[in-house]
């Protein structure tokens, strides 16, 4: 056993714990050099069995590598609370998982992105709008992932467009309208998969051939006229795999030979079906 103050050293050749994988990286200080068991403020855990105590190498606090310090907090979920201000960023997020919900609220503007994606993942969402502005997308994009629906609106308009996808699929339908304008198109093909009648029709204008085939898609069956003439053979094809007999006698004569077969194969499946009908 490593004597109180000394150096770790370690349990097995090259310094690694007995329990640490083959080709594990070895036990390093967060600061660099070799970890001074005897300067933790927990070195009397070396004293301790098991998971009752720690173990260099594999469960340590001090330790770089942030799978040992959450091995150390797994084993003493009790000392969160105590390193939220820990200098290492790893230790400061690691803690935040086992930490009290009533700590979190103070280190949402903790300086590294790491930790407040923690707190994002954990405070509760009566205060989780506080990280609706996070300079980082990742952050946001958990908070948009937790805020209640219904405060959701404030975000619509984050200047990342995969956190405004996730607004677009969380959004109350009744307000899912504002977003039929955003300026990115996946954001657009999100709204169209959501959008009801008849905000929905205003869609069938979009100028992205994608947003148009899933409002195309989705039309009641009698408006699908609208996009008959869309100027994107997929929409039109979309259009001939739903539409009436209007609709499919005007696209009998289309440009597509895509379109045209579709067309020829509804008609024939119509023309069958009524013989059986009347047979």
């Amino acid at each position: 056993m490593n004597t109180p103050g000394a150096p770790f050293r370690g349990t097995a050749l090259g310094g690694t714990s007995s329990r640490a994988p083959a080709g594990d990286i070895a036990p390093q200080h967060w600061q660099g050099g070799p970890l001074q068991c005897g300067d933790c403020c927990y070195a009397a855990l070396r004293t301790q069995p098991g998971e009752q105590g720690c173990e260099p190498g594999h469960a340590c606090m001090q330790d770089v590598y942030a799978r040992r310090i959450d091995r150390f907090f797994n084993w003493h979920p009790d000392l969160g609370d105590a390193q939220l201000e820990h200098p290492y960023f790893e230790v400061r997020a690691i803690a935040a998982r086992h930490a009290s919900v009533f700590r979190l609220l103070a280190m949402v503007d903790d300086p590294d992105e790491t930790v407040r994606l923690q707190i994002a993942l954990r405070l509760p969402l009566a205060q989780l709008i506080r990280l609706a502005n996070d300079p980082h997308r990742e952050v946001r994009i958990r908070v948009a992932q937790r805020l209640s629906p219904t405060a959701l609106a404030s975000m619509r308009n984050d200047e990342d467009y995969g956190v405004r996808e996730l607004v677009a699929l969380r959004m109350p339908l009744a307000l899912l309208p504002l977003m039929t304008s955003d300026r990115d198109r996946a954001v657009r093909m999100r709204v169209a998969q959501r959008l009801e009648m008849p905000a929905l029709l205003r869609m069938a204008d979009d100028t992205e051939v994608e947003v148009r085939r899933i409002v195309a898609e989705r039309l009641p069956a009698p408006l699908l006229s609208r996009l008959a003439a869309d100027t994107d053979w997929r929409v039109r094809w979309e259009v001939a795999q739903r539409g009436d007999a209007a609709v499919l006698a005007a696209l009998q004569g289309d440009e597509d030979s895509e379109v045209r077969q579709t067309v020829a194969e509804r008609l024939g499946h119509e023309v069958i079906q009524l013989g059986v009908a009347h047979g």
